[in-house]
C-alpha cells in the first residue's frame, strides 16, 4: 500500500511539474544597437495545445509603434523548453527607416515564487532575405494583460465596412470626432438613439484601418461612451468606446483572408 502511494504522488508531482501550461502574455526587451525603435519590447500571447505552441508576437516601442507576427512552435513538457518561429507579418506601424526582424525562440520556463519566466536566446532573419538580424538573450515575464487590451483589433477578410456610432445608455449630449488614420473624416457629430455613421474600406489594397473616436464633450454623464456597431458583409460587431477630453478612444481594422474575427 506505501508502495502504491508513493508510486502515486511521484506521478501526481510530475503531471504538475511538467504541466504547466503556458498559455497567456509575456513580456520582455530586446537590446538591439541601432534599432528604428528607442525600445524594444517583445510580447508574445501564446496559446498551447498539447505539445502545440501557438499565437502572436509583438514588437513594440509603444502601442502606436509595432510590429505583430504570427507565432508558431512546441513545448516540451518534460523540459519545460518552448520553441516558437514568427512567421506573416499581420500587422505594423512602424517608421519608413524600420527594417523587420522574423525571429525565432528558444526559451526554457521556470517559476520561482508567483513569478514565471520564459529565459533564452533569439535570432532572427531580415524578412524577405536570409540575412542575420541581431541575436542575443532574452527573459520574458508573465503578465495578467496586454500592452494592446485598450484597443481592439478586429480581422475582416474584404469588403466595405459600415460604422454607426450610438450613444451608449442615456442620452446626455455626448459629441465626437471620428478621425481614420488621423485623418478626420467625422467632427463635431452629436451621438443619440439615431447612428452617426460612415464606411471604410478593407481588402488587400486597404489592410490596415484605425478609427480614433475623440470626445467633443462628456454630456451631462461624463465620460463620452458610445456604442459602435461594425456591419461586414453578412458579420456584426458590438464595441462599447470610453474617451475623454484627455483620452481617445481606438479601434483597429486589419485584413485578413482567414477567419474574421476580434483579437
Amino acid at each position: 500500500m506505501k508502495k502504491f502511494l508513493l508510486l502515486f504522488l511521484m506521478s501526481f508531482i510530475q503531471y504538475f511539474s511538467f504541466g504547466q501550461d503556458l498559455s497567456g502574455f509575456w513580456k520582455g526587451n530586446l537590446g538591439i544597437p541601432g534599432s528604428c525603435f528607442s525600445q524594444n519590447n517583445i510580447e508574445l500571447q501564446i496559446k498551447t495545445s498539447g505539445n502545440e505552441a501557438y499565437g502572436d508576437s509583438y514588437h513594440f516601442q509603444d502601442i502606436d509603434y509595432y510590429v505583430k507576427k504570427d507565432v508558431r512552435g512546441n513545448y516540451n513538457q518534460q523540459t519545460k523548453k518552448l520553441i516558437v518561429q514568427e512567421g506573416d507579418v499581420t500587422t505594423f506601424k512602424i517608421p519608413d527607416r524600420c527594417i523587420v526582424c522574423i525571429k525565432k525562440y528558444d526559451l526554457i520556463y521556470s517559476k520561482e515564487g508567483n513569478i514565471e519566466t520564459l529565459r533564452g536566446e533569439w535570432t532572427g532573419k531580415i524578412m524577405g532575405t536570409n540575412r542575420d538580424c541581431e541575436s542575443g538573450f532574452i527573459v520574458l515575464t508573465r503578465v495578467k494583460e496586454s500592452s494592446f487590451k485598450e484597443i481592439p483589433e478586429i480581422l475582416i477578410d474584404t469588403g466595405e465596412l459600415r460604422l454607426d456610432f450610438y450613444d451608449n445608455g442615456e442620452i446626455d449630449g455626448d459629441s465626437i470626432t471620428v478621425r481614420v488614420n488621423n485623418i478626420t473624416v467625422l467632427s463635431n457629430q452629436r451621438l443619440g438613439a439615431k447612428p452617426v455613421t460612415m464606411t471604410l474600406r478593407i481588402d488587400p489594397q486597404n489592410t490596415f484601418q484605425e478609427v480614433e473616436m475623440v470626445a467633443e464633450n462628456e454630456g451631462s454623464i461624463p465620460p463620452n461612451t458610445a456604442l459602435l456597431i461594425v456591419t461586414a458583409g453578412d458579420k456584426r460587431f458590438r464595441l462599447f468606446l470610453t474617451s475623454t477630453e484627455s483620452k481617445s478612444a481606438r479601434v483597429r481594422f486589419v485584413y485578413s483572408s482567414g477567419k474574421p474575427g476580434t483579437e
